[in-house]
């Protein structure tokens, strides 16, 4: 087992399975059924809202606009305001680029796995 070489208290030091670490919270966030749907969109090209939904399927207006201000405020993605025509473009900043790698991992595997549940 590794030692940590600061003391718990240091906030330099992260780790996911203490609840009161920040990292959970981001980690919640990217894991959402939403949000690694959303990521995975997002990793191919920048999208308008609209677009966006249509691309999930089912999931509401205020949900995702929920999910999207979530992914903005962590900075994982940008909001573009197009003026002509009016509309709104989202994209993957460089840090939400280095969540896609993971993330598109986890849902090949979840595709691989889906008849394997019982």
């Amino acid at each position: 087992m590794a030692v940590l070489e600061h003391p718990a208290t240091d906030p330099t030091v992260f780790d996911v399975y203490s609840e009161t670490c920040p990292s959970r919270a981001l980690l919640n966030l990217v894991t959402s059924r939403w949000a690694v749907l959303i990521l995975g969109v997002l990793e191919q090209e920048p999208v308008r809202f609209g677009e966006l939904r249509r691309r999930l399927g089912t999931i509401s207006q205020k949900v995702l606009a929920e999910k999207l201000r979530g992914l903005e405020t962590e900075g994982l993605i940008t909001r573009t305001v197009i003026d002509r025509p009016l509309a709104v473009e989202y994209a993957l900043t460089d840090i939400g680029r280095t969540a896609t790698v993971p993330l598109a991992k986890l849902r090949e595997w979840a595709e691989a796995h889906c008849d394997a549940r019982r």
